[in-house]
């Protein structure tokens, strides 16, 4: 089963930035969304994770914090990403 991926972020986040480093050096190509750059972005982060914490990728439509949370799925999932 292929999964659906956005990354939400914001550019300076330390987490955030380890979580892209990884996600560019595997080769993956995931849509991201700014939060500090894209106010709707924001408000999607808030209205379906319930807060304004990045990184957090969203997988199927629901949440997962936690930079090496993220990238853990990430590397479970890697033949099932888009």
């Amino acid at each position: 089963m292929k999964h659906t991926l956005v990354l939400y972020h914001f550019a300076s986040c330390p987490f955030c930035i380890k979580v892209r480093s990884y996600i560019k050096s595997s080769g993956l190509s995931i849509p991201e969304k700014d939060i500090r750059l894209d106010p709707e972005a924001e408000k999607e982060l808030v209205l379906i994770g319930g807060k304004a914490q990045v990184p957090c990728l969203f997988i199927d439509g629901k949440p997962l914090y936690e930079s090496s949370d993220i990238i853990s799925w990430l590397e479970e999932n890697f033949d099932d990403i888009e």
